[in-house]
């Protein structure tokens, strides 16, 4: 695997002097397959302020070029002011969003980012074409407009505007469920995926047992019955094990894991979230107002301590393959590129940010 970024240097030259001018930071990161017969693109594209897609995205990235032979660029959130830092804070800027016209598929990984018109122009263009798309976690929210004169106001996660086929924003039409609530009890509960019945033998589920896929973020709420869409991993609601530690990257929470949780909320809310187990990854057929149709796959479990899970990585695999029409490997290899160790999901304040000072140049190898 070689691996490319967009960094310049331009030198100039007289008799007397020379002069190196200031190097254009890196802003993103393409990892180049050392064979890619096939030569599909896959651009990912991070930006969220808790799950850390910044860190999730390269390993996942890393795994696609080298295991499996995709050229994979990743995309990062950044201030205009410090291009190069990433921020997964600022939600107005993702540098190079314009590679998506030559993907063959968008890995989409954000939260509530209200990006400027040029750079939507990109995704709206991809979702026209109808071409696959993968969405984690955060991405059933991927947009947050409050600026109603917004040309795509319309993508925001809770749209209710004039454009009712667009009622309640990307999410919901796109993949087929916007932010709606936590189903299990959230940094207090895990999930444990349990393959949806009608799905045993779809592709997705290839080199994946019953039950094997687990990830210490609790399961999503959805709204059931989402047209259009085929249930392929259900969420099922794990209790922890032992005292909560803010402190442990798991939160406490084990794959070890196994009491089935019977209770979840608090007061009037309290209820078995294990009643009714929503889905927590599905495929649906989607086609955006004067698009052509394509094929979307949603995945809420992902965060970058989710992929520390065999087989969370291996359902993000399969859905590449599935969503670009190749046949899906029977048992993909999902090993882990060199050291990774994520970060446990929680908010930060600016302040974190500018004290770890993370660089899209750190990603490079």
């Amino acid at each position: 695997m070689s691996c490319q970024n967009n960094s310049t240097t331009k030198t100039t030259e007289t008799a007397a002097t020379k002069t190196v001018e200031k190097t254009v930071p890196v802003q993103w990161v393409t990892y180049k397959a050392k064979n890619n017969p096939t030569g599909k693109n896959i651009v990912l594209v991070t930006g969220d302020e808790e799950y850390r897609s910044e860190e999730a995205m390269p390993q996942l990235a890393k795994i696609l070029t080298q295991h499996h032979g995709f050229d994979c660029t990743v995309l990062f959130a950044q201030n205009p002011e410090k291009l190069g830092t990433i921020d997964p804070n600022y939600s107005f800027n993702i540098p190079g969003l314009e590679k998506l016209a030559n993907a063959d598929l968008m890995v989409l990984f954000t939260r509530f980012r209200a990006l400027p018109n040029e750079q939507m122009q990109h995704i709206d263009n991809y979702l026209s074409a109808g071409k696959p798309l993968m969405a984690i976690r955060t991405a059933t929210h991927a947009f947050n407009f409050k600026d109603t004169t917004h040309q795509y106001q319309h993508y925001g996660f809770n749209y209710k505007g004039e454009k009712t086929d667009w009622n309640l924003g990307f999410g919901k039409l796109v993949l087929g469920e916007s932010w709606y609530k936590h189903h299990g009890h959230h940094k207090h509960q895990s999930t444990r995926g349990i393959i949806a019945d009608g799905a045993e033998n779809h592709p997705i589920t290839n080199g994946i047992e019953n039950g094997a896929i687990w990830g210490p973020t609790d399961v999503y709420g959805i709204r059931m019955p989402m047209p259009n869409t085929q249930s392929i991993i259900l969420g099922q609601t794990i209790n922890r094990a032992g005292e909560y530690d803010k402190a442990d990257s798991f939160y406490g929470l084990r794959e070890t894991d196994t009491e089935v949780a019977t209770i979840t909320g608090k007061g009037e809310k309290t209820y078995n979230p294990n009643a009714s187990m929503p889905p927590v990854a599905w495929t649906k057929n989607y086609q955006i107002p004067n698009g052509k149709s394509g094929m979307s796959f949603t995945t809420t479990i992902g965060s970058a301590t989710d992929m520390v899970d065999e087989d969370v990585r291996r359902l993000m695999v399969n859905a590449t393959f599935h969503l670009l029409g190749m046949e899906v490997p029977a048992k993909a290899n999902v090993d882990l590129i060199g050291k990774y160790t994520p970060s446990a999901y929680q908010f930060h304040d600016d302040a974190h940010w500018t004290s770890k000072n993370l660089q899209v140049a750190d990603y490079v190898e």
